[in-house]
Parts: C-alpha cells; structure tokens; sequence
C-alpha cells in the first residue's frame, strides 16, 4: 500500500506508513472497521469516512466522530425489553448461587434468541434484557425481526421454566417492542 502522505511502498496490513507515520487506512470512526484509503464511506456500517487519510498518529484534529454535528444521524431503531415475570419474589425464595445460574441461563437463551435475529444485546439490568436492531446498520425489516425475536423468546422461557420446574414453578416473559427514531 501507498502512503498518501509521502507516497512510501509499504507492507500489506500496516495501519500506519512506516516512513512518515501517517494513517494508511481509514478507521471508520462510528465502528472502527478498516477501510482502504479511497473509500469514503464504511464498508462495514456505511458512515462517511471524511478527515481521515494522512492524518498523524496523535494529530490535533479529532476524528469526524468526536464533533457530534459531523456524525450526528437519525436512525430509526427498534428496541426489544424482556423480564421475567415474578422474579423478583422468586429470586426471594432462592439462594443466590441457584439465582446468578438460573440467571445466566435465561442471559444465554435470550442472546440466542436475540442474535438469531440480528438484534444487538445492549445491557442485562436484574433480569431484564434490553436489545436494539438498526442502531449500527439498518435493515428494512428490523422491527418484524424484534417481534420474531420476542415471540422466540416468549417460548424459549417457557421451555426453560419447564427445564428448571424442580426449582421453579412458573417462568414466563413480558416483552415490550417499539420503534423509534434516535
């Protein structure tokens, strides 16, 4: 690869010119993927790449990310919120080894669900799941696949409170979908 800046041959998969020290391929700075210098949007999420080729490692310039007028964008995302239903009193009942694997259990079997459907997992509260679809890359059908993604759910919890009812007598889910922009 070419350095822009001084125009040094350099070896395949150098991020930087081993010359003159500037950036030989543009870092997407919304997800950080590697793109070649004469892309000017991600390959991998489709931001602009502007501002980045040459710049110096350490450069005073901020990448396009850091001003939030240069990479603020509507998106329309969809967000799926799952709990289980009375945890709480259950968790009461338990001890707490018996909760965090039982917990862990249900976390696996939603990000399962959850993936399958190309959501992303954004946080486990307590015994909720919180997952969003089209924050980094939008498809045309996010919000069908986040109600897929939750009625899979729905059964997945009910044939893992069958699992465990030695332990637990009822295991269900509550759901809650809805699309917004952000």
């Amino acid at each position: 690869m070419n350095c822009a800046s001084c125009g040094s041959l350099n070896r395949e998969g150098r991020r930087f010119c081993g010359k003159c020290g500037a950036l030989l391929a543009k870092m997407c700075a919304a997800c950080n993927a590697v793109n070649d210098n004469d892309e000017s949007f991600c390959g991998q999420c489709g931001a602009a790449l502007d501002g980045l080729v040459g710049e110096q490692p350490g450069a005073a310039a901020a990448p396009a990310a850091a001003d939030p007028l240069r990479s603020a964008e509507r998106r329309h995302v969809t967000i799926l919120f799952a709990d289980l239903v009375g945890f709480t009193s259950l968790s009461d009942q338990r001890d707490a080894e018996d909760v965090r694997d039982l917990l862990g259990r249900y976390f696996e079997t939603a990000r399962t669900v959850i993936t399958r459907y190309g959501g992303t997992i954004e946080k486990f509260i307590g015994d909720a799941v919180m997952a969003v679809w089209g924050a980094r890359a939008t498809q045309e059908n996010d919000a069908e696949l986040a109600v897929r993604a939750a009625m899979d759910l729905v059964d997945a919890v009910a044939v893992f409170g069958e699992e465990v009812g030695g332990r637990i007598h009822a295991l269900a889910i509550k759901t809650h979908t809805t699309s917004e922009e952000a």
